[in-house]
């Protein structure tokens, strides 16, 4: 993958960060997640015996869990620089971002892992040069690319670009956004910040969306 003896894949819940890195790995690379709370609890009080429970080469799932984890994965590292020793993933970035730039800067590749495009979507050929706003790049994606009426193009963006709606197993639309806001509310919003009251916070979210599509349009009419 990369010649670095850390991997930090980053990016949104539900977009498989995860799923990939499975795909990737070899037989003898370890997984463990930090979703598993005796897990959680091992590496955050003992993160030493963690490491010395599930040695490299290792996949650590949700790493932002356990700060603590990444100066001695540091320390590994340092004494046995051997190419992707650890693969990482991270759904939460402030406080992860902040703790891995500190502690594996030289050490590490980061990358951001996002939904589906509509290439992706749509199964379409995806070995086409990165966009410009050229004539002659927009001519040759021209060539591979679907026509999409309004109604779809709308349908797209309604559903959104989450791997499970778009070609795994949900199927209610509403359901899915509402468990995963949830879900969010849950495990990442507080503990980034003390939330007092969920409800509040629901319609800061909702102002935050309009104001982002609102602008968005501004744009586009420009």
């Amino acid at each position: 993958m990369v010649a670095l003896p850390v991997v930090l894949l980053t990016g949104p819940r539900q977009v498989g960060k995860t799923t990939l890195l499975q795909h990737l790995r070899d037989p003898g690379r370890k997984y463990v997640t930090l979703d598993d709370p005796s897990l959680r609890a091992l590496a955050q009080e003992d993160p030493g015996l963690f490491l010395q429970r599930f040695e490299p080469p290792v996949l650590i799932d949700e790493i932002q869990y356990a700060p603590r984890l990444l100066p001695l994965i540091k320390m590994a590292v340092d004494a046995d620089r051997k190419t992707g020793m650890f693969w990482l993933t991270g759904s939460q970035q402030f406080q992860m971002m902040k703790g891995v730039s500190e502690t594996l800067a030289g050490r590490v590749a980061v990358m951001n892992l996002l939904g589906f495009s509509g290439r992706e979507r749509h199964r379409l050929r995806l070995e086409v040069s990165p966009f410009l706003p050229a004539p002659e790049r927009l001519k040759e994606r021209e060539t591979s690319a679907i026509a999409l009426g309004l109604k779809k193009a709308y349908q797209d963006i309604w559903l959104g670009s989450f791997p499970a709606l778009t070609a795994g197993p949900a199927k209610d639309r509403d359901l899915f956004y509402s468990s995963y806001l949830q879900t969010y509310l849950q495990r990442d919003v507080k503990d980034l910040a003390q939330v007092g009251s969920e409800a509040s916070f629901l319609r800061f979210l909702k102002a935050c969306a309009a104001r982002t599509a609102h602008t968005a349009t501004r744009k586009g009419r420009r």
